[in-house]
């Protein structure tokens, strides 16, 4: 780079941290004070914060997005008093429920924060386990999209169609797997920073670890000493979750390599927060434009991931499974999150119309464009008839498709891996969404214990086998 471009660029993210400053309260000026000393001591001096590499982790949630524009404020900051400044890697998690929007949201930021041109940040996308530059005009991978459309098939059958698991486990167990490749990738990082409270964090942990020993893996009681330690410890019970899930079918993807910086440090920020309203900030609502798309899948809040979705898999609940209306669902599901969707300004109207049976059709292609899914492969979800022995396989057939009743013991046969009419096989891939060897997996399988499946399995596993034996004729 010749001096004259040098001293351009110079030009240039000087009149970029002006604005970015200018949108700054005097609170916000104490923070960016505070993070720079928290980067540059944890760094090991100002001497050495030009070696230093910083991650974050940037899904286009308001908390992250914020946690962004303050870390270009520190790292700009510095340049303008030292010879070097941190270096930055900006990486996003890819996942089925990524909307276009989000990706323009993230691509409009980063050129607000002047990202694209400066060799000082790195710019990442995970997908489908590739870490790759972040482009958001990439096509969808449709590898990635089967497999999360799979995952989710596989979690909501043997959660008993259990809506949270359904829409979230895939999604937040992928979370592991993201941050050991982004961590050890190209040299790895020296720090993570995030503005997540450590209840958030937690909370997440708590989830993960209690997925984990549902699946009966055991592990050590200790808590991992380092945040690497605490990023290989996800891995592994994400992959043992994967393992109970696919049983023999399992493929895991390659693991990540171990290289890079064994000892990331952790720069957390969340208390300096504290007085700060985030979801109002000029540097969130005017500087970088930010805007919460109502129809993507939300990491900061996993009770209510994504409100049209479970809006609407709540209706398919209470007409499927309770004889009740689909709007009774509906409005069962609005009481539940009112105030949720009254903090994070969710447009409630919007997802009341979009669930109106003359609006289905909304939540329907919603539904697609999510997981893959259509309606008769959710609603199959919804009453999951396959495991324990296919034991509410009749009531399904009863409800949803009558014409099939006649052919109830030759289902049975086909998901217990005997002869019968190819016909039957494509019929049970087709209403369900997943292969016959998956299919026969689950029908061997007892559901995951949770709010639907927390019943004793052992005498339904027999009387079920008894009933079965007695309509295959043997």
């Amino acid at each position: 780079m010749s001096t004259i471009h040098e001293q351009a660029m110079s030009y240039v993210y000087q009149q970029v941290l002006q604005r970015l400053v200018g949108h700054f309260t005097r609170a916000e000026r104490t923070v960016l004070q505070l993070l720079i000393q928290r980067i540059v001591v944890a760094a090991g001096g100002m001497e050495q914060v030009g070696n230093y590499k910083v991650l974050i982790g940037h899904g286009g949630g308001a908390v992250s997005s914020y946690t962004l524009a303050m870390l270009r404020a520190a790292q700009l900051t510095i340049a303008g008093r030292a010879p070097k400044t941190f270096h930055l890697r900006v990486a996003t998690l890819r996942h089925a429920g990524m909307t276009q929007a989000t990706l323009d949201s993230l691509h409009h930021g980063y050129g607000a924060l002047f990202f694209h041109d400066d060799p000082r940040v790195e710019l990442l996308m995970v997908e489908n386990h590739e870490v790759l530059p972040f482009n958001h005009q990439r096509p969808a991978a449709s590898a990635g999209r089967e497999v999360s459309r799979r995952n989710k098939l596989m979690i909501g059958h043997l959660t008993s169609g259990d809506i949270r698991a359904t829409l979230c486990n895939d999604t937040f167990l992928a979370l592991g797997d993201f941050y050991q490749r982004v961590a050890t990738w190209n040299g790895g990082v020296h720090a993570l920073v995030s503005g997540d409270s450590v209840r958030k964090q937690s909370q997440y942990i708590a989830w993960l670890k209690k997925s984990a020993l549902a699946t009966g893996l055991t592990f050590a009681p200790a808590n991992p000493s380092s945040l690497s330690a605490w990023f290989a410890r996800m891995e592994e019970w994400s992959v043992g979750c994967y393992r109970h899930l696919y049983g023999e079918h399992y493929a895991g993807a390659e693991i990540p390599g171990r290289g890079g910086h064994r000892h990331v440090a952790y720069i957390g920020i969340a208390d300096l927060l504290d007085d700060v309203d985030v979801a109002q900030a000029p540097l969130l609502t005017q500087f970088l434009a930010h805007k919460r798309d109502p129809f993507e899948f939300h990491f900061s809040h996993p009770a209510y991931p994504n409100p049209l979705l479970m809006a609407h898999m709540h209706g398919l609940q209470a007409q499927c499974l309770r004889e009740l209306s689909y709007e009774h669902g509906v409005e069962g599901f609005l009481r539940q999150a009112a105030d949720y969707l009254h903090r994070r300004q969710v447009p409630v109207a919007l997802i009341t119309e979009a669930c109106a049976l003359q609006g289905q059709l909304l939540s329907t292609a919603c539904a697609q464009a999510f997981s893959g899914l259509d309606e008769s492969q959710l609603t199959c979800l919804v009453f999951a008839p396959f495991v324990q022995h296919g034991e509410r396989l009749e009531g399904y057939l009863r409800q949803c498709h009558p014409g099939m009743l006649v052919a109830l013991p030759e289902l049975h046969k086909a998901l217990q891996g005997k002869p019968v009419a190819d016909m039957l096989h494509q019929w049970l891939m087709d209403i369900s969404g997943l292969s016959l060897p998956l299919l026969q997996h689950l029908y061997r399988k007892c559901p995951l214990p949770g709010k639907r499946s927390a019943r004793v399995c052992e005498p339904r596993f027999k009387r079920s086998k008894a009933r079965i034996t007695q309509m295959s004729g043997r």
